[in-house]
């Protein structure tokens, strides 16, 4: 069934005029009656729209703004790449930009210096949100709601013996990084390693993502932090060139 609705949504992107429900059904080789039930419920979610003059379906605003908000995050990879890089040169560190996806973060832009220190990650990772400093950002600025969604788990997978595992922990945590506008993965996620990330608000002022460095313990000593989160800060406010909140 989910894949005859993807196949519904694919075939009316790519038709101008729209289609009536025997148009889809021939096309796609899918009964009638199936087509007709998968249409009326791509319809009830607003995913479709039908024109009451022809009774021919076309794509709905909703299925275009689920488009629109992928190409966000693919554009706001591609402008943030070139403050990355000179991030990454001014630090010598690693950097990953990460946004918000079925309640994890995943890494849409990563830049490495030519470091024999290399990590294990890669565009399209995902990372739990409450033990990387991309997703403890992501937890505290994309909203209450899904905040206290992820505090209801109220147990959490321990990746190291430093991870958070309580909700009331993180939740202080959570407060913690609202108030400072930055975050530590301390060890939290890989022992050895440490992660500092600040979010990333576009010229709205809507927040967007979270923007971070990456290294181990040594080229990150506590001592280093507060200077990396002005370093931060700076290039967090540079990918859409807004001021430093």
């Amino acid at each position: 069934m989910v894949a005859r609705a993807l196949r519904i949504m694919e075939t009316l992107d790519s038709s101008r005029r729209g289609l009536n429900i025997s148009e889809i059904s021939r096309k796609l080789g899918i009964p009638k009656s199936s087509t007709h039930v998968i249409i009326l419920t791509l319809e009830e979610l607003d995913y479709v729209n039908k024109a009451p003059s022809t009774r021919r379906y076309s794509l709905g605003l909703k299925a275009y703004g689920l488009g629109q908000r992928m190409m966000k995050s693919f554009s706001m990879a591609e402008v943030a790449r070139p403050v990355m890089q000179k991030l990454v040169d001014g630090t010598d560190l690693t950097s990953h930009l990460a946004v918000l996806d079925k309640g994890q973060a995943v890494c849409i832009q990563k830049v490495e210096p030519p470091s024999l220190i290399q990590f294990d990650t890669r565009i399209g990772r995902r990372m739990d949100l409450h033990c990387s400093g991309v997703g403890k950002i992501i937890l505290a600025h994309s909203g209450d709601d899904l905040l206290q969604d992820f505090l209801s788990k109220k147990v959490f997978i321990r990746h190291t013996r430093k991870t958070i595992s309580s909700s009331q922990a993180l939740e202080r945590e959570t407060m913690k990084i609202r108030r400072q506008r930055y975050a530590l993965d301390d060890q939290e996620e890989e022992l050895e390693v440490r992660c500092v990330a600040v979010p990333v608000f576009n010229r709205l002022h809507e927040f967007s993502g979270a923007l971070s460095v990456t290294g181990t313990t040594g080229q990150i000593p506590i001592s280093r932090i507060k200077s990396l989160v002005k370093v931060l800060k700076q290039s967090s406010s540079d990918i859409f060139d807004v001021p430093i909140l």
